[in-house]
C-alpha cells in the first residue's frame, strides 16, 4: 500500500481544512457528547438505586458547554508547546512562528495530557465541582480523540513507523516501507482502550470511585503507547541516543511515567474505600 493522501481534507472560500484540524475538532466533541450522556446514565442509576452510597454531582449541559473552551485551550496549547520542548525545541527556538502553524502537524500527547489536567483543574474550581469524578467521565472518550489523532497522523505521514518486509507495510513519501505505526497506536490507544473503559463503566461501574477510571485510562494508555513504540522511528535525536544507549526511547519512558500514574491513582481509591 503506499500512503500518498493529501494533508487537506478540504477547502471552505479558498481556507484549507486539514485532517489534523479535523481529527482534533471531532475528538473534543465526541468526549464532550459522551461525556454528557455518561453523565446522565449515572444519574438514572441513581434515581433507580436509592441506596446508592456513591451519590455523584453530575455536570449540567452548560458546565460541558463552558469545559469545551478550557479543553480546546488546554489540549491545543499544552499538546503544541509539549511537542516543541519534548521533541524539536532547536529547530522551533530558531524558527519561532512555526509553533503557530498546528494544521501542519506536531503535537504531542504528553504535553496534551498535562495541559488538559490544567485546563479541568481550573475548571472543577471554578464550578466547585469534584475534579476526579468529572475526570473520570471525560477519560473514557478521550481514547476516540486519541484514534482520530493517529489516523491524521497517517494521513499525513508522519510518526513514520520502523522499515519493515511484513505484506501489510505501507509505503510513505519517502518509498520504504514501513510498519503502519500510526494504525497500530490508532488500535491500541483508540479502540482497544475505549471498549476496556466502556466496560469499566457499564459493566463494573466503577465511576463510583474517584480516581479509578482516570487511573485505568492511564495505566491502559501507557501499556499501549509502550508497546506501539516498538514499530515506530523516534521522534527526537536525543530519543534516538537514549534508544541505543538503553533500548528504550524516550516516549517509552514517558509512557512507563504515566502507566505508574494510572496504577498509584487507581491504588489510592482502593485504599480509601478500604478505609471507609
Amino acid at each position: 500500500m503506499v500512503c500518498n493522501f493529501s494533508p487537506i481534507a478540504f477547502s471552505v472560500f479558498g481556507f484549507p481544512i486539514h485532517w489534523y484540524s479535523l481529527a482534533y475538532i471531532f475528538g473534543i466533541i465526541f468526549a464532550f457528547e459522551l461525556t454528557k450522556h455518561l453523565g446522565n446514565r449515572i444519574a438514572q442509576w441513581q434515581k433507580i438505586d436509592n441506596s446508592d452510597a456513591f451519590s455523584l454531582k453530575i455536570p449540567s449541559k452548560n458546565d460541558l458547554e463552558e469545559f469545551l473552551n478550557y479543553a480546546v485551550i488546554g489540549i491545543v496549547v499544552g499538546g503544541r508547546l509539549g511537542h516543541v520542548f519534548f521533541y524539536d525545541f532547536d529547530y522551533y527556538f530558531a524558527y519561532p512562528m512555526e509553533i503557530l502553524r498546528v494544521w501542519k502537524g506536531g503535537m504531542s500527547f504528553f504535553g496534551g495530557f498535562l495541559g488538559s489536567i490544567s485546563a479541568a483543574a481550573i475548571f472543577c474550581w471554578r464550578k466547585n465541582i469534584n475534579f476526579w469524578n468529572f475526570a473520570d467521565l471525560w477519560a473514557v472518550g478521550v481514547p476516540i480523540g486519541l484514534c482520530f489523532g493517529r489516523i491524521a497522523n497517517f494521513i499525513n505521514g508522519e510518526l513514520l513507523g520502523k522499515e519493515t518486509s511484513v505484506a501489510w507495510g505501507v509505503i510513505f513519501r519517502d518509498g520504504i516501507l514501513r510498519h503502519p505505526s500510526q494504525l497500530y497506536e490508532a488500535f491500541l490507544e483508540g479502540i482497544l482502550l475505549f471498549c476496556i473503559m466502556l466496560y469499566c463503566f457499564y459493566i463494573k461501574r466503577l465511576y463510583r470511585y474517584k480516581g479509578v477510571l482516570s487511573g485505568i485510562f492511564c495505566s491502559g494508555y501507557g501499556i499501549s503507547r509502550f508497546v506501539g513504540e516498538f514499530f515506530r522511528e523516534p521522534d527526537s535525536l536525543f530519543s534516538y541516543e537514549l534508544l541505543a544507549q538503553t533500548n528504550l526511547n524516550l516516549n517509552q519512558y514517558m509512557s512507563i511515567g504515566i502507566f505508574l500514574l494510572g496504577i498509584f491513582l487507581i491504588y489510592r481509591s482502593v485504599d480509601k474505600q478500604i478505609e471507609k
